[in-house]
């Protein structure tokens, strides 16, 4: 989705974000804004850092430096004199639920049914009227495919399914930003399209959104920009055709190499030196 005029400010800011745990560096100083209404996917080995990115957004994982802003709003941490102190917890909830978040596993309830799980948090978090919340849950669970499935519970679903559920879930908060984290990664690679078309239609709808991702071929298709992130840094960052096609970095196209084989390395190297531009071929891992 294209983003809004570059003129207005970005719906998120992230600015010199560290992340340890231990002696582990696993951010290091990372700076990245996104745009009201862009898609940006993540892309990068295991364990490079995008998981723990996504999670300090929201401060489900809280910076050891830097700064989070979204909708102009500072995340996590209030001004007090001359330094930062924490966001009470109460303040900091209220904060998470303009940020929509689905997981690698889907976390639904299994003693509830895919209705219940919906409007869970509109009515225990944003205390809203049960049977408001339940219109809007159907409404949702219609969106994402699902409306002969809103009494049925997880147990009785597929992976494909309890994950569209959980997206359906994350859209009830109504949030301004959606972070996925591998949302297909628990998948088995039949029902992986089900969860990616859900996705590319919020894409469609406007949805501003952040992708941790290894399918490829939806960073092509849908992403307005993908980030390769790699030790903890980023190390390329830019249209998909630029770095899918035609990487400038050498460990980039080391990584797609990994992805998609041999030949892929070499159209992206000829690529970023003038040569022929073909499209990237779809890869699928955990």
């Amino acid at each position: 989705m294209t983003p809004q005029a570059t003129t207005a400010p970005p719906l998120l800011v992230l600015a010199d974000i560290h992340k340890s745990y231990g002696q582990a560096a696993v951010l290091k100083g990372v700076d990245l804004s996104v745009a009201a209404g862009e898609v940006v996917c993540l892309i990068g080995p295991s364990g490079s850092g995008k998981t723990t990115l996504l999670r300090c957004v929201n401060y489900l994982e809280v910076p050891d430096q830097g700064s989070v802003v979204v909708d102009g709003e500072l995340i996590g941490k209030y001004q007090r004199k001359d330094r930062y102190a924490p966001l009470p917890d109460r303040e900091l909830a209220a904060q998470r639920r303009s940020i929509g978040m689905v997981f690698q596993h889907f976390n639904l309830f299994p003693h509830m049914n895919a209705l219940d799980n919906v409007i869970e948090a509109p009515i225990g978090v944003r205390r809203s009227d049960r049977q408001v919340a339940t219109a809007a849950a159907l409404d949702l669970l219609n969106r994402v495919g699902l409306a002969d499935k809103a009494h049925a519970y997880p147990r009785q679903l597929s992976g494909g399914q309890q994950q569209r559920v959980a997206i359906a879930r994350a859209l009830a908060m109504e949030p301004t930003l959606m972070l996925f984290d591998e949302p297909t990664s628990s998948l088995d690679p039949e029902i992986v399209g089900e969860v990616l078309d859900v996705m590319r239609g919020l894409a469609a709808d406007g949805m501003t959104m952040l992708v941790a991702t290894h399918e490829m071929s939806f960073a092509e298709d849908v992403a307005d920009r993908v980030v390769f992130i790699d030790g903890g840094v980023v190390v390329e960052s830019g249209a998909p055709a630029e770095v899918l096609r035609a990487a400038t970095h050498e460990r980039t196209r080391q990584f797609l190499a990994r992805l998609n084989g041999p030949a892929a390395s070499a159209r992206s190297a000829a690529n970023a030196t003038g040569g022929r531009d073909d499209r990237v071929q779809t890869a699928s891992t955990g």
